[in-house]
């Protein structure tokens, strides 16, 4: 039983990665698709009971966010994994112009999400953490932090 958390700020990757490398696996709880914290929830308390592997597929940036699930998920036995997402806003910006209109999100949310993030710790509850860096367009190198 596993639940892996993305950390990263919106363009850095983190759905490709997932595609890339949980969709057969894991589910995928995401804000964007389920559009209320209330939804989220209901499925991650689903999975939880289900022992089903997931993703938390948000930013996730700071460990008051990555904290709505850490406890929960241990106390259920699963091992937690973070991936942080090491990207640099320009590039960001550059992937999310790249979007569809509708997916697109405005600069200022860019900003902020960025403002805001802290990088993962394990004191936070994490098993495992892994750096993310995207390489090229959708390419991915990834290295686990001592």
């Amino acid at each position: 039983m596993e639940l892996v958390i993305f950390i990263g700020m919106q363009g850095s990757g983190k759905s490709t990665f997932f595609r890339e490398r949980f969709f057969d696996t894991h589910v995928r709880i995401n804000l964007d698709m389920l559009r209320t914290r209330h939804r989220e929830n209901i499925l991650f308390e689903a999975c939880l009971a289900a022992k089903q592997p997931m993703v938390i597929d948000n930013t996730n940036p700071n460990p008051a966010d990555r904290a709505r699930y850490i406890p929960a998920a241990k106390a259920a036995g699963f091992r937690v994994i973070g991936y942080y997402f090491d990207s640099d806003l320009e590039s960001c910006r550059a992937r999310n112009e790249s979007r569809t209109t509708s997916k697109a999100i405005p600069l200022q949310g860019l900003i902020s999400t960025h403002k805001a993030l802290v990088p993962p710790t394990v004191e936070e509850g994490f098993d495992q953490l892994f750096c993310a860096k995207i390489i090229g367009w959708n390419e991915f190198e990834t290295k686990e932090n001592q």
